[in-house]
């Protein structure tokens, strides 16, 4: 079976230290079936996920319609993330940058490469660094400052028609912002190979608070 469409909510923040992950079969079946996991610290849920998985079938293949992804990564110079976004998650990613730009706002195009596992001593699978590279496409296509406002995705969803190949993941992204306080950023995702799926958050707009 492959996985065909993940959605992770995030609850709460969750905190660096001990946590703890279940998983099960929430509905079984021969041709679908749907995966559940939670994440819990200090006893407290802080996110849980769902995953749809289909059976592998003899359907012919149809070229998907999304646009093939920028430059291959190979022919684009490394362009770390800016200073100011802080260490962690931004720097354990080599980027290397297609259309756009960290440090201006709007649409923007790069390839993504884990430098380091999600698990010590485990290589990451195709599909872990596509999820762990979609939840970035709010913050490459960020369209008001990092300084005035905070745009938080509460959730995440992927959608995959094929199984993504290889250790690069290209992230095409755009950000529409709306009256009110509400936003949605969506990206196409793609290997070497071209797209193979998509992916959108919904977004939480607000004044930065003071201090913040």
């Amino acid at each position: 079976m492959m996985i065909t469409r993940f959605t992770c909510e995030i609850l709460r923040a969750v905190p660096v230290g001990d946590l703890a992950v279940t998983a099960r079969v929430a509905r079984p079946g021969r041709s679908v079936e749907l995966l559940e996991a939670a994440l819990t610290a200090g006893g407290r849920e802080v996110a849980r996920a769902a995953a749809w998985r289909v059976l592998r079938t003899s359907a012919p293949a149809v070229r998907p319609r999304q646009p093939s992804p920028p430059a291959p990564p190979g022919e684009l110079p490394p362009r770390p993330a800016p200073a100011s976004w802080g260490n962690g998650y931004m720097s354990a990613i080599e980027w290397r940058t297609a259309r756009g730009s960290f440090s201006t706002p709007g649409p923007a195009a790069l390839w993504a490469r884990m430098r380091y596992p999600l698990v010590p001593g485990e290589e990451p699978s195709p599909l872990e660094r596509v999820l762990i590279t979609a939840d970035s496409g709010n913050g490459i296509s960020w369209e008001v400052s990092f300084r005035d406002w905070v745009f938080i995705n509460p959730e995440l969803t992927v959608h995959l028609h094929r199984e993504p190949a290889g250790e690069w993941i290209c992230l095409d992204a755009q950000t529409a912002i709306s009256p009110g306080g509400s936003g949605l950023a969506t990206s196409t995702l793609s290997d070497l190979d071209g797209p193979v799926g998509v992916a959108a958050q919904s977004l939480f707009i607000a004044p930065r608070p003071a201090g913040g």
